[in-house]
């Protein structure tokens, strides 16, 4: 039995509506999926935006924009930003987002960070300055085994623990398996991190709660998941998260409040 927090990411880069009809795009969207999910046990928000045509961006105005109607809906519900490059945008862009913002939490990809160091020092600098909550996002070994080398090298603030296994991926199409957990706690069981993982595909359920046993977090959602467990197709977001709070109480676990 174990205590865990519940993030849940509604939309990520690169599903549409036409992938299912309720996948929230818009600020308004995002607000009212949030607002549910909260009352269905979410505590905290991996937000993504979209430009007109519906394509991830990392616009600080629309982060804005989402940020405060998520907050006038849910309030209390905490919110991370996503660096994400999605194969649009560099480490300039990635920084220059954060910079604009300054938020209270980001996830930052290690893999997409190393493609400029330089930058990447500066990244991690301005959010030890900003006081931002930084979330590695790590895809595997060569991902902590990176993050490690960082540590050492001064580059990563110590301080900086807190990551996320992603099991899976969504191109190509890999769904995670609660086995392909181990090869990142073996691989991190050195760097004390704060982790959580997520999981793509309809395995999704079982993977967090393989997690959420061993210690961890969850992150759920259409991001990375929207069928159920038999291949059926989820109602939404809050269906999602509600179901995924009953069978963790099934398990003996139970939500715990958010650090954010």
């Amino acid at each position: 039995m174990a205590n865990y927090e519940l993030m849940v990411a509604l939309n990520g880069a690169r599903r549409q509506r036409r992938d299912h009809p309720r996948l929230p795009v818009t600020a308004a969207q995002l607000a009212a999926a949030a607002a549910a999910c909260q009352a269905a046990g979410a505590q905290a928000l991996h937000l993504h935006v979209r430009d007109d045509q519906g394509a991830h961006s990392l616009d600080a105005g629309r982060y804005r924009e989402a940020m405060a109607a998520v907050a006038e809906a849910a309030p209390g519900m905490a919110i991370q930003i996503t660096t994400e490059s999605a194969g649009i945008y560099d480490v300039a862009d990635q920084l220059a987002c954060l910079e604009a913002l300054r938020p209270g939490a980001a996830s930052i990809s290690v893999r997409e960070m190393a493609r400029e160091p330089r930058l990447a020092a500066r990244t991690y600098a301005l959010c030890a300055e900003a006081g931002t909550q930084v979330q590695h996002i790590l895809y595997g070994p060569d991902c902590i085994a990176r993050l490690r080398a960082w540590y050492r090298e001064g580059l990563v603030p110590g301080t900086m623990r807190d990551a996320i296994f992603v099991l899976g991926s969504y191109r190509p199409a890999i769904p995670g398996q609660p086995e392909g957990l181990a090869k990142f706690l073996n691989a991190a069981s050195d760097l004390q991190l704060t982790w959580a993982a997520c999981a793509f595909g309809r395995h999704e359920q079982a993977c967090l709660l393989a997690a959420v046993s061993a210690g961890g977090d969850a992150r759920i959602g259409f991001e990375n998941n929207i069928e159920t467990p038999d291949g059926g197709l989820l109602a939404d977001n809050a269906a999602s998260v509600a179901a995924f709070v009953q069978a963790a109480r099934a398990e003996g676990h139970t939500l715990k409040e958010c650090r954010s």
